[in-house]
């Protein structure tokens, strides 16, 4: 049966069929929403916890410890680490990519509640969570500075209008607003007042929380008259407190004031932002998961002038950070890449048809087939990003081949005299099956990729989907509305109007044919030597995939940089802010840089810092960003007692860890003080290896700390406990919260502490005074110094401790030195580690995308031999033989020396996107071999002719619609490969593997192929001659068979 038949006697239904898919495909082309990469959400939840004034220590053992302890029984959690510093306590939750997010976070706040009875019961709040996706980095940045507003009324401004209006557009996930905190009245005390008036900290705590209430005060109501009661309850300014009396002595009021000041000032004074070297809040902004980064971006702008006018006049809002321009760009560079492959594409099919009219039949299967497919990325809920668009570049090259196919074979039979119509029948009965082997066998080749899990699984399905669809809607259309069109538009071409250009090209085909015949038959009568250089080849592949080097996912030029700020450890806020300042400032001064901002504090360690930085457009620099980095590492070496960590920030990031630089090692051991004692030791030795650069680390345990030693017996002889000892210190140093002003708009907090010449030196231990109660050894109650019972001494102390699994790790992180690949940096890191002798106990492996990475590396051979067996299986069950799929799949060592061979003249790492193109030759080279060994088979069966004979033809026969096949494929993958501006380091991979691999197997199949037909033809023979004579061969004894 011909199932072209019914579509070419049926020219206006099949017309209206393509038509309908060409405009459900157009509709839906522009309801896809657009991004970087697809839509990959990592399973993440983030656990805060603050407890103000506790040390890293004191955060890790009683809030990081018990919540670990009962978050750990969470199922599906692939990976839980912490990071304890100064009273704050981060836990990183991240499960299985399969996971429901919903449903952990439900166990999250389950586990948080179990928790609840051994955390420290004076937390200001409980443990929050947030679900999170740690591999999406901000969409936009916005900057709030005034020339005369402070910074608390900027961070209120932020916080109270700004980020409640940005959070409620749709797409956006977070807003964090950072740079400074939320205004607050601060009651600073004066010690030797207080010891003065023998007042303690806890009394004037407990008059403050007693002045300022915000309670129901009730109504007055008469027959006429609701009246509510009002008070002035609450104190809103630090003026309204000074008045405060906080007791009597000998009949005179002692109020605040004469106790120290009060002053309007914001609850965190260790924050701080820069943008441009001048002061500013930061509102970093994330999106929704699935959200559409273009629409949420434009969003966000069509609403910056009522944001600005919702602000007072005095504040400015300013654009900082758009990540959108970026991916607007790189989108642009794939869609141009795309245009100009469909050009060539079309461009080679006229050379080779020499015909307009013919031309136009595969030319159209082209947009169809694409637009058909946009359909398709529609119902599958896909986006426009790199890996799609390239998906359709290389498409491109795939959906004229079938077309071409139908429209030879169709030509070939009118050449011989058949009119149009019955040439269009013959021509697509005799393919049919052809095309159809060529497009399932293509699919096949992507079915391990569907059903692969993890991060590369879930990134490459739609890769995989995309070009499996485009296939199997080209398959379609040339089965259906290329025949139709053969039949109608094709007309036997007159020798008098035959162009110039017709016998042109029609001469040098010939030569070329004539050429190929010649070498033909050389080949085939030294088919031993042919057979040995394909044993090379198989050889050459093991020994090129060996040393090639190798990378995970290229890393991209995303036109703006992020950076750590890593300053000695016992630096004080006021001096980090000045580290900041200099950072930002030398960063401003780079002619490569647009903008710069930057901020210290918040809930960070005191001694770190976060910047960002926006390049000029790639069009006006004249670096790229490696070299960029190069240079400024150069220049921020120079600033004493700090170090700045850049990187460019990826698409893609895999891990929750947040590290200074983009690859991490984790070490884990079970006894800390092991941990820090060889942790320096191994980032000492890894800064020296020349493959890495800003080789660091997050365990930081130099800090220094006052140690206290309080006399417990002596203490008690005096009626005091442990108790109020804390609690006095932490009323003098922690920047107590004791109280709460209630606003229209939101809510600001009293701040307790010492002036801050008292917070300055430990020697102001011996002015802190502590109310001792009446005990017998006392006649009556007074005030005690700390230094009646208290030592105190300088000692070491960490800034954060970090568990991994429960137990204690430090990650390191580093960047690659420009031109190393990821493969080259993981062996120098596993002899570093050997070399050392590091411990059993101390246990070393990759984290984030180094780790999948090393995961990726282990899957490639098995990813590889798993298309093979699958493209096996198809052409087996297609052509019901063992013997011909092995023909077809013989073709593919030529096409993976040709691609690595091509990375490596290109100085290209053998990439995740490197493997695709590589298993996309599988796909393209083996077609050759089909369309060779179809017709040799139909020659023998039909004509009767020799193995030798048919082979011989066919390949004579197949050779111009091969390479137009080849050529077509070649020039879809050539504009990737020589792509350049954004996203170009994900496109070149991929397109000099495909060129590669096709210049190279073209080369060397087009004479392979028969060859191995040939000689797998005789054992074939051979095979069946043997089992024939064993069947015909009677049993001499039939006593033999017991």
């Amino acid at each position: 049966m011909n199932l072209s038949e019914y579509f070419i006697y049926r020219p206006i239904a099949t017309s209206l069929l393509t038509l309908a898919i060409s405009l459900a495909g157009l509709i839906a082309f522009f309801q896809l929403p657009i991004a970087p990469l697809p839509q990959v959400d990592f399973p993440t939840i983030s656990v805060q916890a603050s407890l103000p004034g506790a040390s890293p220590e004191i955060m890790s053992s009683s809030v990081a410890t018990p919540l670990e302890r009962a978050l750990g029984h969470i199922a599906g959690i692939t990976e839980i680490t912490s990071a304890s510093s100064m009273g704050t306590t981060s836990i990183m939750l991240q499960f299985d990519i399969n996971r429901d997010i919903d449903g952990a976070a439900r166990d999250v706040q389950a586990a948080i509640n179990a928790a609840n009875n051994l955390l420290p019961g004076n937390m200001p709040n409980r443990p929050s969570y947030k679900k999170i996706n740690p591999a999406d980095s901000p969409i936009m940045i916005l900057a709030l500075t005034s020339e005369t507003m402070t910074r608390g009324q900027l961070y209120d401004a932020a916080s109270t209008i700004l980020t409640p209006k940005i959070s409620q557009i749709q797409g956006i996930g977070q807003v964090t607003v950072g740079g400074s905190s939320l205004p607050a009245v601060r009651i600073q005390l004066n010690p030797v007042a207080l010891a003065k008036y023998g007042i303690g900290f806890e009394e004037v705590r407990a008059t403050i929380a007693a002045s300022n209430v915000n309670r129901p005060k009730g109504a007055l109501e008469n027959s006429t008259h609701h009246l509510p009661i009002y008070a002035n309850d609450q104190a809103k300014t630090a003026s309204e407190y000074l008045p405060l009396i906080v007791t009597y002595k000998n009949g005179a009021a002692i109020r605040l004031s004469d106790l120290g000041q009060a002053l309007d000032s914001v609850e965190d004074l260790r924050s701080a932002g820069l943008k441009d070297n001048q002061p500013a809040i930061l509102l970093i902004i994330n999106k929704q998961a699935g959200a559409n980064i273009i629409e949420t971006v434009d969003k966000i702008k069509s609403l910056l002038p009522q944001l600005q006018a919702s602000i007072p006049s005095a504040g400015k809002l300013s654009l900082v950070l758009d990540r959108s321009i970026t991916i607007r760009a790189s989108l642009h560079e794939v869609e141009r890449s795309l245009l100009i492959a469909i050009g060539l594409v079309i461009l080679i099919v006229f050379l080779f048809l020499r015909d307009l009219r013919s031309a136009l039949i595969p030319i159209i299967t082209i947009p169809v087939s694409l637009l058909g497919t946009f359909g398709v990325m529609y119902l599958c809920h896909y986006s426009l990003d790199n890996l799609s668009l390239m998906a359709l570049t290389i498409a491109t090259g795939f959906v004229v081949d079938d077309a071409i196919v139908v429209l030879e074979n169709t030509s070939r039979h009118m050449e011989q005299g058949t009119s149009s119509r019955q040439a269009a029948l013959k021509g697509a009965g005799e393919v049919g099956f052809t095309v159809l082997t060529m497009s399932l066998s293509l699919v096949a080749v992507f079915i391990p990729i569907l059903l692969m899990g993890g991060i590369v699984g879930r990134l490459f399905q739609e890769f995989a989907v995309i070009l499996s669809a485009a296939v199997l809607i080209s398959l379609v259309i040339s089965l259906t509305t290329t025949p139709m069109l053969c039949a109608l538009w094709l007309r036997p071409l007159k020798i008098k109007t035959r162009s110039h250009l017709y016998h042109f090209t029609e001469q040098h085909t010939n030569r070329l044919v004539t050429g190929y015949e010649h070498t033909l038959r050389w080949a085939l009568r030294n088919s031993p030597l042919v057979m040995l250089l394909l044993l090379c080849t198989i050889g050459l592949n093991i020994y090129l995939y060996t040393i090639v080097p190798k990378g995970f996912f290229p890393i991209q030029d995303t036109g703006r940089l992020s950076g750590t700020i890593q300053a000695d450890q016992s630096i004080s806020s006021q001096a980090m802010q000045k580290k900041l300042a200099d950072f930002v400032a030398i960063l401003h001064q780079d002619p490569e840089i647009e903008t710069v901002i930057g901020f210290t504090g918040g809930q960070r360690s005191t001694n770190t810092g976060r910047m960002f930085a926006t390049l000029k457009p790639l069009e006006e620099r004249q670096l790229s960003v490696d070299k960029l980095m190069t240079r400024l590492r150069g220049k921020l070496k120079n600033e004493p007692g700090a170090q700045l960590i850049l990187q460019s920030p990826q698409d893609l990031r895999i891990g929750a860890r947040g590290s200074s630089a983009l690859f991490e090692y984790s070490l884990q051991a079970d006894n800390l003080e092991e941990l820090r004692t060889w942790v320096p030791q191994i980032v000492k030795a890894l800064s020296k290896r020349t493959e890495l650069v800003d080789v660091n680390t997050n365990q930081q345990d130099n800090g220094q700390q006052i140690s206290l030693q309080v006399d417990r017996d002596l203490s008690s002889r005096l009626g005091l406990s442990q108790t109020q000892i804390n609690s006095t210190l932490n009323n003098a140093f922690g920047q107590r919260q004791i109280s709460l002003i209630y606003n229209s708009l939101n809510q600001y907090r009293v701040i307790m502490e010492v002036t801050p010449e008292f917070s300055q030196s430990a020697e102001t231990l011996k002015n802190i005074y502590i109310n001792a109660p009446a005990v017998p050894q006392l006649t009556s109650r007074g005030q005690i110094p700390f230094s009646t019972f208290v030592t105190y001494s300088t000692t070491n102390t960490p800034l954060s401790v970090n568990h991994q699994s429960q137990f204690p790790a430090g990650t390191i992180s580093f960047n690659l030195k420009p031109g190393t690949s990821l493969s080259t940096a993981s062996q120098a890191i596993t002899e570093t580690m050997s070399n050392l002798g590091v411990p059993a106990s101390i246990h070393g492996s990759f984290q984030g995308t180094a780790k999948a990475f090393k995961e990726s590396l282990n899957d490639q051979p098995w990813l590889i031999l798993a298309a093979l067996i699958s493209i096996y299986i198809v052409l087996g069950i297609l052509y019901e033989s063992y013997i011909h799929p092995l023909t077809i799949l013989s073709t593919l060592p030529s096409a993976g020396i040709g691609a690595i061979l091509a990375l490596i003249v290109f100085k290209t790492e053998f990439s995740i996107i490197a493997m695709i193109g590589v298993i996309l030759l599988i796909g393209i080279v083996k077609k050759n071999a089909i369309m060779m060994i179809d017709f040799a088979l139909n020659a023998e069966r039909t004509l009767a002719m020799s193995p030798k004979d048919a082979i011989f033809n066919a390949c004579l026969m197949r050779f111009r619609p091969i390479m137009m096949t080849t050529f077509a494929a070649l020039l879809a993958a050539l504009p990737l490969a020589l792509g350049s501006g954004y996203g170009s380091e994900l496109r070149r991979p991929l397109g000099i593997a495909i060129v590669g691999g096709l210049v190279f197997s073209q080369v060397l199949t087009l004479y392979s192929t028969p060859v191995i037909y040939l000689y797998l033809d005789r054992f074939q023979s051979w095979c069946r001659r043997t089992l024939q004579r064993k069947a015909s061969t009677p049993f001499s004894n039939p006593t033999n068979l017991l």
